[in-house]
């Protein structure tokens, strides 16, 4: 059975999360589902890690010029999922992200996936998000402009 501490990831109350820091929308396509027609519960992390590749780019965190100007990736570190009702084929989803906490090295992200035009979630998830230098594998700081950037929004 996992050890339980203080650090584990527990998922954030839908309620009470503020405005998403970012939002990509995404057809479900036929590949996406499973032979009942519902999106197979791994292509969320698939949309989840999009919408954060996004989200990264927009704020000027391109993956490959952080690697290649900082020798720093980005790795997840631990991850919670909560599949509250299924999406299917040919709906039209928002995926979100929301800066819940910025450390030197580490970011923690709520992220949720529901049909467009609806609030209610069909997954609800938190991720710690840790920056590593690629050539050691050791937790690296984000540079400084980045650091400012990934501030929590006030709710």
């Amino acid at each position: 059975m996992p050890r339980v501490t203080e650090r584990t990831l527990r998922l954030p109350d839908v309620r009470t999360l503020g405005a998403p820091a970012f939002e990509m929308r995404l057809r479900v396509y036929y590949e996406d589902t499973d032979a009942g027609g519902i999106v197979y519960y791994a292509n969320y992390l698939r949309y989840f890690e999009r919408a954060r590749t996004d989200w990264l780019r927009a704020i000027g965190a391109v993956h490959t010029e952080l690697d290649a100007s900082h020798g720093l990736v980005f790795v997840v570190r631990d991850l919670a999922v909560d599949y509250i009702a299924p999406a299917r084929l040919d709906d039209e989803l928002v995926v979100d992200v929301r800066v819940l906490e910025a450390r030197r090295a580490t970011m923690q992200l709520a992220q949720c996936a529901r049909r467009a035009g609806e609030e209610r979630p069909l997954v609800l998830s938190s991720v710690r998000v840790a920056a590593i230098d690629r050539s050691t594998g050791r937790p690296v700081g984000f540079p400084r402009w980045l650091a400012g950037r990934l501030a929590p929004a006030q709710a």
